[in-house]
């Protein structure tokens, strides 16, 4: 088998990539019959000399190969017709911009195996990006602020060469009594509480965080049973909330009147009840001054997050009182942070997080090593039609949603 790794061709490009040379040079000793090139990149982490180094042939024509690794999109111009590719395909869940790969990729005989759906037995991702999303959201949260009052002032994230350098650049920080919310708890909560422990930051329960009247630094993490309530009255059960979220209604706005920051790190369901309403926002008692929006849910349960935000630009203002975009440091205004790919400021650190389970959990299926659907399950597409488990994207596919 030949393993090919693309150059990232999505606008702005991406800087990680799914096996670090020393990924691939752990493969090829252990599977002998496996070959893996590398397109040439001047812009990813892992430079063309590093791949070099581990023994790894550079090669821009990969159309010899059988398997195509990536990590966002691939450009439809660039797709290959009859190979697999792995890559987020972000069409799963009926993305309209991306509609048109998915025509392109079943057009072209491809199998498209989309990373975000290898899932173990009990349903959990095998392979993601998800804890570094935490990171540095919850760190560019911090910087916002230390901006936003000219308290503190530490390096962006992306300007640091990895973890290490990050968690330096938290010395700097003065948290004073600062008080954070973090919904979520799954492996971007988990990231955004790494960074808020290594600022100094104590957890709180929910009720501490409610009732204390506390001068340390202090944040707490909120599970869905703490941020919505059945409407019947009846006690918080978390399956019933996965499958009726529309019967419930929040309980999160005691939080805004305590949080000077805001970290939303959960996952929402269009269906689910919205944490706060722009008319919440006006009130004399919300407190909330930044929300560093990790899941960037766009026009969805937090009002302020109008839109994306770049690396370059990750920043900008909500104005409460016309529900309209703003200068992010107005008095006035609430400063948002809503990167949709924060990873990539953190590419080394995350591409070996990333590669370290798709060697072990991934490859040895690709290879024959092991036996099981878990790559069949998350086959988007194949042979000129949609995959098995996702035979309800043809109206989607067709145009008719």
């Amino acid at each position: 088998m030949k393993i090919g790794i693309v150059r990232e061709t999505k606008t702005p490009p991406d800087r990680r990539v799914p096996l670090t040379p020393d990924h691939c040079k752990e493969l090829l000793s252990k599977y002998n019959e496996l070959e893996i090139f590398v397109q040439p990149d001047e812009y990813r982490a892992f430079s063309n000399e590093e791949y070099i180094a581990a023994g790894i042939q550079l090669k821009d024509d990969l159309s010899d190969c059988d398997v195509l690794m990536g990590v966002k999109e691939v450009e439809i111009s660039q797709l290959i017709p009859e190979k697999t590719y792995f890559f987020f395909s972000h069409t799963a869940k009926k993305q309209p911009y991306n509609r048109e790969l998915l025509r392109a990729v079943i057009e072209r005989d491809i199998r498209l195996v989309d990373y975000e759906y290898l899932t173990s037995d009990d349903n959990v991702r095998l392979v993601a990006f998800g804890v570094w999303a935490g990171i540095v959201g919850a760190y560019n949260g911090l910087k916002a602020y230390g901006e936003r009052t000219q308290s503190f002032t530490i390096k962006p994230a992306w300007k640091c060469r990895d973890k290490s350098e990050l968690f330096e650049e938290l010395k700097k920080i003065n948290p004073g009594n600062l008080k954070i919310v973090i919904t979520g708890g799954g492996r971007v909560a988990q990231g955004a509480m790494e960074i808020l422990s290594a600022a100094g930051f104590k957890k709180n329960s929910p009720e501490e965080f409610l009732n204390a009247d506390t001068e340390s630094p202090v944040y707490t993490q909120l599970d869905p049973w703490y941020y919505v309530k059945r409407l019947d009255g009846q006690n918080f059960e978390l399956l019933h909330f996965f499958n009726f979220p529309e019967e419930y209604e929040t309980t999160f706005l005691p939080y805004t009147r305590i949080a000077d920051i805001f970290i939303p790190c959960h996952f929402w369901d269009p269906r689910s009840p919205v944490f706060m309403t722009g008319e919440d926002m006006k009130q004399s008692d919300f407190k909330i001054k930044v929300i560093a929006d990790v899941s960037c849910d766009i026009e969805g349960p937090i009002p302020s997050t109008l839109r994306s935000s770049s690396i370059a630009e990750p920043i900008y203002g909500y104005n409460a009182e016309d529900g309209m975009e703003g200068e992010p440091f107005a008095p006035e205004n609430i400063t948002v942070m809503a990167v949709d790919n924060l990873p990539g400021e953190l590419p080394r650190d995350a591409s070996k997080d990333f590669g370290n389970r798709l060697v072990t959990e991934v490859i040895p299926f690709l290879v024959g090593e092991k036996e099981g659907k878990l790559i069949q399950a998350a086959t988007i597409a194949e042979k000129g039609k949609l995959g098995s488990n996702y035979s309800y994207l043809e109206d989607y596919l067709k145009g008719l949603e």
